[in-house]
């Protein structure tokens, strides 16, 4: 199973999740169209965030700590959990966020 991301097969574990991440642009617009996901603004802000924090600290934030972290750094306030599960209705911008990022798979409970 894979993804063509710019022209390149990138395969993905059984829940869709890259098994190496690609930080493309091109890898969002792909794997959200996948997913079902029209990509809006607020969808950009999510997964850029957790890129980053993915780049930073090997990992990504766990929901409670996605929120707090777009909240004071990720130039979301508006952030909530609700607002994050009608962005990423498919379990939430803590895991699904990830896959439309072309990020591999959060272990455990995720984050720090």
């Amino acid at each position: 199973m894979s993804y063509t991301i710019n022209g390149v097969e990138k395969e993905f574990d059984d829940y869709g999740y890259l098994l190496e991440p690609d930080f493309s642009e091109e890898a969002v617009h792909v794997i959200a169209a996948a997913c079902g996901i029209t990509l809006t603004d607020q969808h950009w802000k999510v997964v850029n965030f957790l890129r980053n924090k993915f780049k930073e600290d090997g990992h990504t934030p766990n929901m409670r700590n996605l929120i707090k972290g777009l909240q004071e750094e990720g130039d979301m306030p508006e952030a909530d959990s609700a607002l994050l599960f009608e962005l990423f209705p498919d379990g939430g911008a803590a895991k699904e966020g990830c896959k439309v990022g072309g990020l591999p798979q959060p272990k455990g409970k995720g984050g720090y």
